[in-house]
């Protein structure tokens, strides 16, 4: 993992359910493995154990281009940094 930052009181704006809604920006960062950056947001809805739900986007800062992670191994890149991270937290 390369270039990562925290973002405190960001909001970004993410279609849900044909809906515009304004979600907290928690993290971005560079995967050297994928060529990607990605952020990573909460629209502050719970999961089934009470935490709150987090998401993941690829964005393409200079063509201002977002999109989903839908490669499975991409998903578990993402999920081990997150987990990596959540370690941290709780250390």
């Amino acid at each position: 993992m390369e270039n990562m930052e925290q973002i405190e009181n960001q909001k970004i704006k993410i279609e849900k359910n044909g809906q515009e809604v304004e979600c907290d920006l928690l993290f971005t960062f560079d995967s050297p493995d994928t060529g990607r950056a990605y952020m990573v947001y909460t629209d502050h809805s719970k999961d089934e154990n009470g935490r709150n739900t987090i998401y993941i986007m690829y964005y393409d800062p200079v063509l201002e281009k977002i999109g989903e992670v839908t490669n499975e191994k991409e998903l578990e890149m993402v999920n081990k940094i997150i987990e990596q991270i959540r370690d941290e937290i709780n250390a």
